[in-house]
C-alpha cells in the first residue's frame, strides 16, 4: 500500500518512456522484426513482451546476437533505433490523463525524472514529440550507466538527482524489467497495463497497476501518497 508521507521526506515521480509515457511498444515490436527477422528471429507480442520489452540494447544485443563482434551488436541494434525512429515520427501521443498528472505535479512542487534503458536519441525524441522535455529535472539513461534496467541503478541515479527518498516517490513502469529496477531501487511502483497484464506487473513488484493516468483508483492513491 503506498501511504501518506511525511513532510521531512522529498518525494517525486519517475516514469518509464516507451509503453509507459505513451504506446510505442507496437513500434518497437515492428522494429525488432524488421531487422532481428532476417537474423533469425521472430518476435510476436508475448515473446517481446518477455525478452525484449524493457531491456537495454546491450543485454538484448548479447542474447540475440552472440556471434557478433560488440560493436557489430550495436551496429545492428543502432539500425532498429533508426527504423523505430523513423515509424515513430507522428505518432507519438500521451497515455489517457498524462498531461493533466503532469500538470499536477508541477503545481505541487513535486519534481519527475524521466528513467529509461531506451538511446538517448530516442528518449529524447519521445520526450520533445510529447512536449513535455521540459517536465522533467533529469534524464536518466540505462545504458549511460554501469548497469541498466532490471538492475536498481537508473532508479537509484533519478532519486539522486531530484535527492528523493525512495519510500517517499512513485514509479511508473510498464516492463517487467522497468518494475523490478524500481522496486529493487525501494520505490513503489504502479504497473502501466499498455502491454503487460495486473498479474505480470505485480508479479514483478508492482504495488498496484492502472491501464492509464486517468485511471480513478491511481488518482486517489496519487493524492494520497502525493499529499495534495
Amino acid at each position: 500500500m503506498i501511504g501518506a508521507i511525511g513532510k521531512e521526506m522529498s518525494r517525486a515521480l519517475l516514469f518509464d518512456i516507451d509503453g509507459t509515457l505513451a504506446n510505442t511498444d507496437p513500434l518497437h515490436l515492428k522494429a525488432f522484426n524488421q531487422v532481428l527477422g532476417p537474423r533469425g528471429h521472430a518476435f510476436d507480442h508475448a515473446r517481446f513482451s518477455k525478452e525484449l520489452q524493457g531491456f537495454s540494447n546491450a543485454s538484448i544485443g548479447e542474447r540475440f546476437l552472440p556471434d557478433e563482434a560488440l560493436d557489430q551488436r550495436a551496429a545492428i541494434l543502432g539500425e532498429k533505433e533508426e527504423v523505430f525512429r523513423s515509424l515513430v515520427v507522428g505518432q507519438i501521443e500521451p497515455l489517457p490523463g498524462l498531461m493533466a498528472l503532469l500538470d499536477r505535479a508541477d503545481a505541487a512542487g513535486i519534481p519527475m525524472v524521466a528513467v529509461t534503458n531506451a538511446p538517448r536519441l530516442n528518449a529524447e525524441l519521445l520526450l520533445s514529440g510529447l512536449g513535455i522535455s521540459h517536465r522533467f529535472k533529469a534524464l536518466v539513461i540505462g545504458d549511460e550507466l554501469p548497469h541498466g534496467k532490471p538492475h536498481p541503478l537508473p532508479y537509484q541515479e533519478g532519486l539522486r538527482f531530484v535527492g528523493a527518498s525512495a519510500a517517499a516517490s512513485i514509479a511508473f513502469e510498464d516492463s517487467r524489467s522497468g518494475v523490478q529496477s524500481a522496486a529493487a531501487a525501494g520505490i513503489p511502483t504502479i504497473g502501466i497495463r499498455t502491454s503487460l497484464s495486473h498479474a505480470d506487473l505485480v508479479g514483478a513488484g508492482a504495488v498496484a497497476t492502472a491501464s492509464a493516468f486517468d485511471d480513478p483508483e491511481l488518482l486517489a492513491r496519487l493524492a494520497t501518497a502525493m499529499t495534495w
